[in-house]
């Protein structure tokens, strides 16, 4: 099995776990944010709980959509037999992304950390649509092998709260950095970490250029 292969088959099991793991967190066993919304304190403006739920829900799904159809797109088979699917969801996947965008912008003024973290996610948000749209842009002139680094460092985003969560809990539960902190550390760590991941991954398992003609 090549090295690319395996490392989509990883990619896919990570994906699938925390598909299920988010699911489950905000649907069932925590629909109504308490622990979540607990860490937020001293807050600017007033939070309407009902609306930020439900906000937080449409983006909980679309950042899942995501996650499925950027996976679905880094397919070999899927590419090679069946592009027009391939061409749709890549701009199903632009849909989602900006979708998550505009919700993170709703939720960024309520972030915990203040305004330090909100500064932060509305960086990560600009970054991650300009990455994407780049990624269009280049497919559109056929330049196959842009069109795929472009789409890893993307792609790479979608795992922004697995990030955010595993920073915050190594800084906060590890070394006993007050919650706050760590996750305000965590945001823009987890924008460094992310295209860090995905420079790695362009450099090693993409380090051959695609044979694929457009």
């Amino acid at each position: 099995m090549s090295t690319s292969k395996k490392a989509y088959l990883f990619m896919l099991l990570i994906t699938f776990l925390f598909i299920v793991y988010v699911l489950y967190a905000n649907f069932v066993h925590d629909p109504q944010a308490t622990a979540f919304l607990g860490h937020k304190e001293a807050l600017k403006r007033a939070l309407h709980t009902e609306v930020w739920l439900k906000v937080m829900n449409v983006h909980v799904i679309f950042a899942c959509m995501a996650m499925l159809s950027g996976a679905a797109n880094f397919s070999t088979v899927i590419l090679k037999k069946y592009r027009k699917f391939h061409r749709m969801n890549g701009y199903f996947y632009l849909i989602s992304v900006v979708i998550v965008d505009v919700t993170s912008g709703y939720m960024a003024p309520y972030a915990t950390g203040g305004k330090a973290s909100s500064m932060g996610f509305n960086l990560m948000n600009i970054v991650w649509l300009v990455m994407t749209i780049v990624a269009i842009v280049k497919i559109k002139k056929k330049q196959v092998n842009p069109h795929r680094k472009w789409m890893t460092r993307s792609y790479a985003f979608v795992f922004t709260n697995l990030t955010i969560h595993t920073i915050t809990a190594l800084l906060h539960d590890g070394i006993g950095l007050a919650y706050i902190t760590s996750y305000t550390i965590a945001v823009y760590g987890s924008i460094i970490c992310l295209m860090l991941a995905a420079e790695i991954v362009i450099r090693t398992v993409f380090r051959k250029p695609s044979t694929t003609i457009i």
